[in-house]
């Protein structure tokens, strides 16, 4: 997630996000946080149609956290909105694992069984596959916890 996206969620500047990520760096190994390249960001923002560096936008490279660096964040960021927003996403990374781990069991049993028997199922396994196919899932915007 990016570091813009956090400090919405927890209710802070980005500014302030990365000052207090910096000043506990140690705690935020590359695993955890990472600065997109220039390249990556130029990708990014044409995907996403963010304002232009000179007018406005960031200065800065932003900083992107993975699953592990989002959990760290609430040991740095001390504010009762910071703690419950955090309990939030780390639910939903477990729901996303869950849905990730079903669908890759799915997948391998029915590859099991279109082994298994001949081709003249083919048309009933392309059948299903499409229909195991998951459609993309609409992005909801986190509008309040709690409160």
């Amino acid at each position: 997630m990016l570091d813009s996206d956090l400090a919405l969620l927890y209710g802070v500047d980005t500014k302030i996000l990365n000052q207090t990520v910096r000043r506990n760096i140690e705690r935020f190994p590359a695993d955890f946080m990472f600065q997109l390249s220039e390249n990556e960001w130029e990708n990014l923002k044409s995907q996403i149609v963010t304002s232009s560096l000179g007018h406005g936008g960031r200065r800065k490279l932003p900083l992107v956290f993975s699953e592990y660096g989002v959990a760290m964040l609430s040991s740095v960021l001390k504010s009762e909105q910071a703690i419950q927003v955090n309990i939030a996403i780390m639910r939903i990374f477990g729901k996303l694992r869950r849905i990730l781990a079903s669908n890759v069991e799915l997948a391998k049993k029915l590859a099991e069984l279109e082994s298994k028997y001949d081709r003249q199922f083919k048309v009933v396994f392309d059948a299903i596959r499409e229909l195991v196919a998951s459609p993309p899932i609409p992005r909801k915007r986190i509008v309040g916890l709690g409160k």
